[in-house]
Parts: C-alpha cells; structure tokens; sequence
C-alpha cells in the first residue's frame, strides 16, 4: 500500500484547555454539533493534569469546538491553539 501524500492528510491542531471537570469535554462538543460534527472533528486526547488537557483535533473543526465550549454553561475554555505540542508551552 502506497503512503498518502502530504497533501491528502489531515491538518492537526492541538489545543490547550483549561477547566475544572473534563469528563464533559466530548459531551459538550456533542450536545453543540451532533454527532456527524464530533465525528468530523477527529477528537483525541494527548495529555490531562489537573487543571488543563491538551486535545488534538482536525484544523477545520477549531472553530466550532470554540463555540461548543462558549455556549455550554461549564467553565471549560481554550486557551490556546498551535499546530504543534512544542508549541503550546504548557
């Protein structure tokens, strides 16, 4: 099987998101965008603390990731976006 191209793969970006209870992170994004959208984001967990996780996520869904977590009454909220984990700085 053949490699794909560059250009034919998914464009990543990780978020830094902070909050206080991320076992409602996926269930947030999906009360805002459904089911088809969360399975467009490509949604995957890199790292969870305490206080933070970084989540990778497909570059086209950043936007409504953002606003899954501005209209939901939890206190979660991105901080900061990169398109690499060194770029984050966390």
């Amino acid at each position: 099987m053949k490699p794909l191209k560059p250009s034919m793969k998914e464009n990543k970006r990780y978020l830094l998101v902070k909050g206080k209870d991320f076992r409602d992170l996926e269930k947030v994004i999906l009360e805002f965008i459904g089911v088809l959208g969360m399975s467009k984001t490509g949604l995957a967990w890199i790292k969870t603390e305490k206080d933070y996780a970084v989540v990778c996520t497909n570059r086209e869904a950043v936007d409504s990731i953002r606003a899954s977590f501005a209209a939901s009454s939890k206190d979660i909220q991105v901080t900061k976006v990169s398109g690499t984990l060194k770029g984050l700085n966390n």
